[in-house]
Parts: C-alpha cells; structure tokens; sequence
C-alpha cells in the first residue's frame, strides 16, 4: 500500500514537472535587446514639448521646411510606370540585366572598358545595407585570404554586424584625426602599410559616414597605388553618389581611380539617398574582375547566394531607378535635382559655421564647410552633446555627430547659438 502510494506521487510529481516544461515559454530566459541608438534619439525628440527642438540625428534628407523630399523626377518616373501597366511577377535573382547596367554605368563611367570588355558582375540588391550583406557573404565564401575585413576608425555602425553576421573578423585602421578633426592620412597609409597582402580593405568612396570627411583626389590616387601594391581587395561602398557634392563624375572619382589603376574592387551602391527611395530599398553589388569569365563566374555564385537569402528583388523602386537612368531627359532632370540636394546641404554647413562666428566662438569651425555630405563631424565631446539635449533640446549622437539635412534656415541660428553656449 505505502509502496503504492509513493509510486503516485513520483508520477503525479513527474506529470506536473512535465507539464511545467510544455507549458514554458520558449523565449522566456531570452535577454531584451538594446535599442537602436538613432531610432533611441527619435523617439526622444517626439516626446519634447519644446517648440525650438531640433532633430539632427537621422540620416534621411529633409528640405528646407525640416520634411522628407519626393523627387520631382521620381513623381514623374511613377505616373510613366503605372501607364504602361506592368505586372508583378519576380524579378530575376539578380534583378534586370538594364537596371545593372545602367548602376554599373553610374558608378564606372559609360565609358569605361571594363564595362565594354565584360569584366563586371552587378546585381541588383535590397538598398546599400543588403548589398553589402551580399558582399560580405561572398567574401566570407570565396576569398582565398584571410576571413578579415579592415574598416576604417570610425566607420558606418551597421558595418561592424554586416560583416560580423557573414562569419567574418573585423579590424580598424586608422582613418579620422580627432584632434585636428580631419583625414588622417599619414596614420591610415602606415595602418594599411602593415596589413598582409591580399587583405580585405573597406572604403568609403564618398562622403564618409558618419564623420564627413574625404581624402583629397592626391590622397585617393596614393591610396589606390598602395592597394594595388598590396594587392588589397577593396570593398568601396559608395551610399551618396550626386548627394555628396552634386557632381556624380566627381563622387565617383575615387571607384574609377581605383579600377583604372587595376584593381579589382567590390562595390556597393544605394539609390536610397540620392533618388530618395529610402523605403524602397534599391541598390547594386558590383565585383570588378580580371576577365569577363571571372565576371560569368562570380555572377553564377551571387546568384547562389542570393536565393536562399531573399530569392528575388523588389520590383517597384528598381522601375523607377531604371525609367530615370535610362530616359536622358529625366537623367538630367535627376541630376538637377540632386545637385539641389547637395548645394542645400553645402549652403546649410556655410551658415552654421557664420553663424558660430558671429556668435564670437573662439573655436575654429573650419571643417564644418570642410566636410562633406550629409554627415559632419562637429567635434563636441559627450558632456556637450549631453548638455546640447538637455538644456537646448537638440537631439544628436554622442559622438558628436550631426545630420547636416536636419539643419534648415529656421533653425540654423538657434543650433549655433547652443553649440556656442556649451562650448565656451
């Protein structure tokens, strides 16, 4: 009886555990992620109640009025699109041989030999973000050296993961002088000196993110020598082409210096800032070969790699990427357009640095109209940024930098007037 009883109870005690174990949640001991630092700042700023705040931490373009801008020329590409009443079936794997084309053109010159010659594989991709996923996947894949990539310090926060969630090490060398908040062009040569032939070498072909600052044309064609030297395989991720200064030949200038000099490069481009199609997600991957069977080859292996991944492109925004780049009369029309983008920014850096000096700072705001691009590295220290958002309610990231497309004619003054106040 007792041994009866005491049977039960082990049953009655292991169903309960049992169902105590069913019962669980899968999720429960999963730990709370962070939250994103620039989404972090947004939300911030939507809570304050101060008529004067100012966001400068998002990177999207806003005119003049502080809204997002829809291209004239992307309007017009739309009403052309839904006249000829398209389909929606998938796009190939790889997206439209016209729309590749026509990226790869923008980037390396209609011109250029490499295009003539076949040595290029283009794909289109989910916006510059999922191009370089691909990328780095490839890489990870196929590159016979070192599973390593060398960014530049600092460099875009979402490199670091991208390349990392590829299976890849991740290295800095140096790039930015905080000191002298500019280029480091001695320390970043002596840096990328030492690295082991074949590495892999990140650059940012134009308006670098987040500090804003360039290589001069001397400094990039120094660099594409000693890539070359060393035999690097360079990854330019080339987000702001037109955005950056207006001029496309001109932003491109450092893929095209690289590539005539014989390098073979990967390249990411985006369409995001520079068409404004930020949600659509359009972009282009680009392998530089030696041969056009190369090129056949590591088209073939993109492919592979995309198609576990996604499968297929969007279609929608990649239309009004390729009826803008392919009609010469809306070509010139973008051009205009992003050349008016680029010219607000640049005008915006000129009247904040004025407006700092006439609020008599005795600190030298040179590389604010140095800089380029949408991001500038002002060099405020993080008690100042933290000063900044509190006592000004002007949200920015603690590193001090700021979305000059966030900065308008109305608040200009009210922005140079508190980073006056807290540097003192």
């Amino acid at each position: 009886m007792a041994m009866a009883l005491r049977n039960h109870l082990h049953t009655l005690i292991k169903s309960t555990l049992l169902r105590q174990v069913a019962n669980k949640c899968f999720w429960t001991n999963l730990e709370m992620g962070p939250p994103d630092a620039i989404l972090g700042l947004t939300e911030a700023y939507k809570k304050d109640s101060n008529p004067k705040k100012v966001n400068v931490g998002a990177g999207a373009y806003r005119d003049d009025e502080g809204k997002p801008y829809v291209l004239p020329v992307v309007q017009t590409a739309e009403k052309l699109i839904m006249e000829k009443m398209m389909n929606h079936e998938y796009s190939p794997i790889a997206g439209p041989a016209e729309f590749c084309q026509k990226a790869a053109e923008l980037a390396l010159g209609a011109d250029n030999p490499v295009l003539s010659e076949g040595r290029y594989a283009t794909i289109q991709t989910i916006s510059g973000t999922g191009s370089l996923r691909i990328g780095a996947a490839f890489i990870a894949a196929f590159h016979e050296g070192e599973k390593c990539v060398h960014l530049p310090k600092p460099t875009w926060g979402n490199h670091v993961p991208i390349f990392k969630h590829s299976g890849m090490d991740v290295k800095m060398y140096k790039y930015y002088d905080p000191e002298c908040i500019s280029f480091d062009f001695e320390g970043c040569c002596k840096d990328l000196s030492a690295l082991p032939k074949r590495s892999v070498v990140l650059m940012h072909a134009c308006a670098h993110n987040p500090t804003g600052v360039d290589p001069s044309k001397e400094q990039w064609d120094h660099l594409s020598e000693l890539s070359k030297d060393k035999q690097f395989l360079v990854y330019m991720d080339m987000a702001y082409q037109g955005f950056a200064s207006g001029d496309f030949d001109r932003d491109a200038y450092s893929v095209r210096k690289f590539v005539k000099d014989g390098n073979e490069i990967i390249l990411s481009q985006s369409f995001a800032k520079n068409m404004g199609l930020y949600g659509e997600r359009i972009g282009a991957l680009s392998v530089i070969t030696d041969s056009k069977d190369s090129a056949a080859k590591v088209l073939s292996q993109l492919k592979i790699l995309v198609r576990p991944m996604y499968s297929n492109p969007p279609i929608h925004g990649q239309r009004i990427a390729t009826e803008v780049l392919c009609d010469e009369k809306l070509k010139s029309q973008w051009e205009k357009e992003v050349k008016g983008m680029a010219d607000r920014i640049i005008d915006v850096r000129k009247q904040l640095r004025q407006h700092l000096e006439d609020n008599g700072s005795k600190k030298k705001w040179n590389h604010i109209t140095d800089q380029i691009g949408m991001f500038c590295y002002t060099g405020l220290k993080p008690e100042e940024v933290e000063r900044l958002t509190k006592e000004y309610s002007i949200y920015l990231t603690k590193d001090g930098r700021i979305s000059m497309a966030g900065v308008t004619s109305k608040n200009v003054e009210y922005l140079a007037k508190a980073i006056h106040e807290v540097t003192r």
